[in-house]
């Protein structure tokens, strides 16, 4: 954290504008907290937020975006993936008219192999089959003008994928690109799994399209299966009836239970996302906050 505020001061400074930094402590329990407090004391322009738990990093996001009051708002890591150098020719965009400016990757070259591919993939699908167009290298390193920030507060679900909901609601946009540099402290936690979870989450959020498979995929098998019986009933007729095969006949029944379960397994999804739409739990529960409350808030 002491790294962080060490690089983006001194952007801050040559900036030469009025802001806050609001900084989301999403349940850490390594003193997080604590040190964003001490560096409050130094400097007011810092506003802790602990969350009651971990929430993740989407309801973190979101609470960040609740809170800030500037005419612009820029979202970025903390672990300096997410150079604070690139700030100005973000503000530089906004200044020039861009209402979202987004922070691209030029490289990936901190990610393994097995990561990278399975960003890429991700980016294809989700560019052919999502409602939204998402830039390839895009993450939360983006700068947001206020009407973007009061647009996407304004969206009520909590199934929140963030980067297609700040691509969602449109406005003009540009692109600036940046190097990924190392982690500068800790190692990251998104496994193959939950980057799985992740990646259906963002899809699901933005296309029916994998509901729509399923209804293809029954009547291509219904089709097969009428076309099959159709030739098992004429071959009977031609040639009499003869025992079919033990082995394709459980070929066929395991492949079209597999077929109905993963059909299954998808509408669960969708299903499970309704049920927590209906809930209508809140999106994160903040336990302490510092700094946010005063009426002379400076605003970006």
């Amino acid at each position: 954290m002491h790294e962080l505020f060490k690089r983006l001061y001194p952007v801050l400074g040559k900036l030469n504008i009025n802001c806050e930094i609001i900084c989301i402590d999403d349940g850490s329990s390594d003193g997080t907290y604590a040190a964003l407090l001490n560096e409050r004391d130094r400097d007011l322009r810092i506003k802790p937020v602990r969350l009651a738990r971990n929430f993740g990093k989407e309801a973190a996001l979101t609470c960040g975006l609740h809170l800030a009051r500037g005419r612009a708002t820029v979202t970025l890591d903390s672990d300096l993936q997410h150079p604070p150098e690139v700030i100005p020719d973000m503000i530089n965009a906004w200044k020039n008219g861009a209402k979202t400016v987004y922070g691209i990757r030029r490289n990936r070259d901190t990610d393994s192999f097995l990561r990278r591919l399975f960003s890429r993939a991700f980016y294809y699908v989700f560019r052919h089959i999502a409602d939204v167009e998402l830039p390839e290298g895009a993450g939360d390193f983006r700068l947001l003008d206020r009407k973007v920030v009061d647009a996407v507060n304004a969206l009520p679900e909590r199934n929140r994928f963030m980067k297609g909901i700040m691509t969602w609601v449109g406005y003009d946009h540009a692109l600036v690109p940046f190097d990924v540099a190392p982690r500068t402290g800790g190692a990251s936690h998104w496994n193959f799994f939950r980057l799985t979870r992740f990646a259906f989450d963002g899809i699901s959020s933005f296309s029916t399209l994998p509901l729509r498979i399923w209804t293809w995929c029954g009547i291509i098998v219904s089709l097969f299966a009428l076309a099959y019986g159709i030739y098992l009933t004429v071959r009977t007729i031609l040639f009499g009836i003869d025992v079919p095969g033990y082995a394709s006949l459980m070929v066929a029944i395991l492949f079209l239970g597999g077929i109905q379960l993963i059909s299954l397994g998808v509408i669960g999804e969708y299903l499970s996302r309704v049920f927590t739409e209906v809930k209508g739990r809140p999106i994160y529960l903040i336990a302490d906050k510092r700094g946010l409350d005063d009426e002379n808030n400076p605003q970006t």
